[in-house]
């Protein structure tokens, strides 16, 4: 008599204050999932024991740059088999500076930027002068916005969602804004002076739909010629490059075009935001259709190098890191 299969492990959605992208995601998942036999859940988690089997074939992370409980039973679950979107090791190591130096040596247009040292630091870390005997002091701000130009950008090494942003013309307004960061590490960056700006939802790692975006008002715009063939065809490229390189599959990438140059400012939104209030009907609309395809994949061909950054072998350093590592073939496979 012949064993019975086994049913698929479904499809596990990790999220925060989201409202309606959850249900509408795990009702099309399970709906286009059927034919499958997948489905998809909320992931529920209360205590998360080492030796335990993970019950997700796929999880899609939302939250756990937030939550440090998740991000450690994620990490636990890719040891398990799961197939987690984004990469939970990679998303903790990341950060934006690090971004910035890697896609400008891969040919991206990157506005000139400066990591600083912090203003200050948690008040639960115990720290005297010595242990900051490395720093230089005092730093030369000058000499920094020389470098980077005026205005300049003061922003988060690390963050997102607008928050601790900052145009600064002049010394003077560099210093008054920087006092108030601590205790995060900030970048200094050029000022793109842009004449459009275009953010790009970015699905397993090379399929870029690239939107016209109002960042003042932080309003999606449904305008699908707004690029020309050329501009278009350079956005969606250096989107994939950077997706391949730095391993997301779910993300947004935004690029600010002076003189038609894409310049990429904005590329470590792991999490981005899929609700439909903010990203229009027609777009939400196309992440459902764009994610559910996608995980669905990642569920019937469970791969675990695709998950991973890539800089290395695209910068021709050496293998794919992580601790699944891939040949060079793999650094188109998508």
């Amino acid at each position: 008599m012949t064993a019975k299969a086994s049913a698929p492990k479904p499809i596990g959605l990790l999220v925060g204050r989201e409202y309606s992208f959850p249900p509408a995601f795990i009702a099309r998942v399970n709906e286009k999932g059927a034919p499958h036999g997948i489905t998809a859940e909320m992931v529920k988690w209360g205590g998360t024991r080492m030796t335990g089997d993970e019950n997700y074939s796929v999880i899609v992370d939302r939250i756990s740059h937030e939550v440090e409980y998740y991000r450690g039973a994620l990490k636990h679950a890719v040891l398990q088999g799961t197939y987690v979107i984004n990469n939970p090791f990679w998303w903790t190591a990341d950060d934006k500076y690090f971004n910035y130096s890697v896609m400008a040596k891969l040919g991206c247009a990157i506005p000139k930027t400066v990591l600083l040292p912090q203003k200050g630091y948690p008040k639960d870390i115990d720290l005297t002068p010595e242990s900051l005997r490395n720093l230089e002091y005092p730093i030369d701000w000058d000499a920094l916005l020389d470098y980077v130009g005026r205005p300049a950008i003061l922003k988060p090494y690390s963050g997102g969602g607008w928050k601790h942003v900052y145009k600064v013309n002049d010394r003077r307004e560099l210093l008054e804004a920087y006092d108030g960061t601590a205790p995060y590490c900030m970048t200094l960056q050029e000022f793109i002076d842009f004449e459009s700006y275009v953010r790009c939802f970015t699905f397993g790692k090379t399929d870029i739909t690239p939107v016209k975006y109002d960042p003042r008002e932080r309003r999606y715009l449904v305008e699908h010629a707004y690029l020309s063939p050329e501009l278009g065809s350079r956005v969606v490229r250096d989107a994939q490059t950077i997706n391949q390189a730095l391993g997301y599959e779910m993300n947004t990438i935004e690029f600010a075009v002076r003189d038609g140059v894409p310049y990429a400012i904005d590329f470590l939104n792991p999490a981005p935001d899929f609700e439909r209030d903010r990203i229009t009907d027609f777009y939400f609309s196309h992440v459902l259709e764009k994610m559910s395809n996608l995980v669905i994949d990642r569920a019937l061909n469970p791969d675990p190098t695709r998950s991973w950054p890539r800089w290395e072998e695209m910068l021709g350093i050496g293998a794919a890191g992580g601790f699944v590592s891939s040949p060079r073939a793999a650094v188109a496979k998508t």
